[in-house]
């Protein structure tokens, strides 16, 4: 059994309409999902047959931790692919508790009307959700690398300019090797 605790706020998303969300899940990675509405537990529990097959509800659980720190359920869903992977990144960790320097820092990683968010999701080919006090990445190993390092930047202070350069050359790197492996 695997537990994770998620904002009640998100209960909702996880569920999904007439539990559609939770049912999807449970179908997908071979498990029984018990959410305490009330706390935000979600327990989960393998099926014995997943469990024969050697699955242990890991997918399940990334796919129920992207959803509780703010992603769709459709993009969540991708953690099912077994090239996919989520990283969770604490803005507190670069900004420290003052929630001033938290919501300021999470402002340039949202840049003016999304643009910063939307320019990392399409030049690393990753998803980013940013709520609360972190910022999560949904992407295979080389978006990923790209996604991950480019919020570093941003967490550290670097300009945007450098990060979109920085992102510019990882995109045409990944381009590059998509090329050559064909």
């Amino acid at each position: 059994m695997l537990y994770v605790k998620i904002p009640k706020d998100r209960v909702g998303a996880l569920l999904g309409p007439n539990g559609t969300v939770k049912t999807q899940i449970e179908h997908s990675c071979g498990v029984t999902l018990k959410v305490d509405t009330k706390l935000g537990d979600v327990t989960i529990i393998p099926k014995t047959e997943a469990i024969e097959q050697g699955l242990v509800g890991l997918a399940a659980r990334d796919i129920v931790k992207a959803i509780a720190r703010g992603f769709a359920p459709e993009k969540a869903m991708r953690l099912t692919n077994e090239d996919m992977y989520l990283s969770i990144v604490d803005i507190r960790d670069f900004a420290g508790k003052n929630r001033k320097h938290v919501h300021r820092i999470r402002a340039r990683l949202i840049g003016t009307d999304g643009k910063t968010r939307r320019l990392i999701e399409e030049l690393s080919e990753s998803d980013l959700s940013i709520y609360g006090n972190t910022v999560s990445i949904i992407g295979d190993l080389m978006s990923m690398d790209a996604s991950r390092r480019a919020v570093e930047m941003l967490l550290e202070g670097s300009e945007h300019s450098a990060v979109y350069r920085f992102l510019e050359t990882k995109h045409r790197q990944m381009r590059f090797r998509e090329m050559s492996m064909e």
